[in-house]
């Protein structure tokens, strides 16, 4: 049987960001993966050009059963720590919005950068078969088809469930679970969301989009543009509202949050010939404006309007209720919300409590961070904190 210090489950972001750290300290370590290529949703994020971090990263811009879990890793492993990484292999990157950041080239040089690295730390790869794992006594067993690797410590960064084309299973839950750690129920995150009913009026809109300000029932406000589509809503604010949403609750909408209280009674003061749709179509598409003008059911000059039926438009206006039907599954998510329980692990090092040498990161952990490069900077600082102590 073969004999290595920790055994990777996962060739993503946060599992070879795992094995350069601990390959770095001298642990011999091997890298398991069923997909027979690293770092598969790397190459697709941010349009191919991968969305590597965030520069305003805080423990704020994550979601977990335990908001204050994610703080240790990512105050000791920052956006600054990876961009001198980035910057060490020549990788010219550029800052798009928001504190995001983007290759110039191809994410083909993230994970190139990260396979170099791996492989000056002198790290071994296996890829192309899926591996059975066990227990065996205070340490850990790999079957990778007739081969045998065993290991004091197993990293485990398989991910979530979102985007089962790429390879993404459930592994991850299924071992945690099956040696006593708790699951947080896994759903669809920075996901599109489906609207059925009346409100599939609003189809007639797919391909417009604007900015608004939305937000879930629970969550912040998110100040990004929304994208109608053929089955519901989509665009940066509805991805990000939608890690907050739960069936049967609200996203609520404004389309105009740079317009004061009182806007719509003022502009019946001082233009009182104009209507409702060619005033909104000053700020949004024009199909849009006469949509929203139409439901709103204000036809003729602002003069004709009583001021209490402007308050409520204004109002509306300012707080759209769309009732999602559901949303577009993993198949279309980004990121999974759920997971391992944070209360199973250490915040410093990852390691599960109830396992001796068992380091969930990444993904597969109920961290979830914003849109933007944030679930990037997870992975690197969560793979950090296990390659250090693994």
């Amino acid at each position: 049987m073969e004999q290595v210090d920790v055994i990777v489950m996962g060739a993503g972001a946060a599992g070879l960001m795992a094995a350069m750290v601990a390959g770095q300290r001298g642990r011999r370590v091997l890298v398991v993966d069923h997909n027979d290529a690293p770092g598969r949703k790397i190459l697709i994020s941010g349009g191919g050009r991968c969305n590597f971090t965030n520069l305003g990263a805080t423990d704020g811009n994550y979601l977990s059963q335990n908001p204050h879990f994610a703080k240790s890793a990512l105050r000791r492993y920052r956006p600054a720590d990876f961009i001198a990484l980035v910057e060490k292999h020549g990788i010219a990157w550029h800052e798009k919005t928001l504190g995001q950041l983007f290759c110039d080239g191809s994410a083909k040089q993230i994970v190139a950068m990260l396979m170099d690295e791996c492989a000056a730390a002198g790290v071994d790869f296996a890829f192309g078969q899926a591996a059975d794992v066990a227990r065996d006594g205070d340490g850990f067993i790999a079957t990778i088809g007739a081969r045998k690797v065993r290991a004091s410590s197993l990293i485990l960064a398989t991910g979530g469930l979102s985007i089962p084309k790429l390879g993404a299973t459930s592994f991850a839950y299924d071992l945690a679970r099956s040696w006593g750690l708790k699951i947080v129920e896994p759903r669809p995150a920075l996901v599109p969301l489906t609207l059925a009913g009346d409100q599939l009026l609003f189809r007639e809109l797919a391909g417009v989009a604007a900015p608004v300000t939305a937000r879930a029932k629970s969550g912040p406000a998110f100040a990004e543009a929304a994208l109608f589509t053929h089955r519901g809503l989509s665009g940066p604010a509805i991805l990000q509202a939608s890690s907050y949403w739960r069936n049967g609750e609200p996203v609520r909408i404004d389309f105009l949050p740079d317009h004061a209280n009182g806007w719509l009674r003022q502009a019946k003061r001082d233009t009182p010939n104009r209507q409702l749709g060619t005033l909104l179509a000053e700020r949004l598409p024009e199909r849009l404006a006469g949509t929203l003008a139409e439901k709103l059911d204000l036809a003729g000059p602002l003069q004709g309007q009583s001021d209490k039926a402007l308050a409520q438009a204004e109002e509306r206006l300012s707080g759209w209720e769309f009732f999602p039907s559901g949303s577009e599954g993993f198949a279309k998510a980004e990121v999974t919300v759920g997971g391992i329980s944070t209360a199973e692990l250490s915040s410093k090092t990852m390691e599960a409590k109830k396992v001796s040498g068992l380091y969930p990161i990444g993904e597969a952990v109920d961290v979830t961070g914003w849109l933007g490069g944030y679930n990037f900077q997870w992975a690197w600082a969560s793979g950090v904190a296990a390659g250090q102590a693994a």
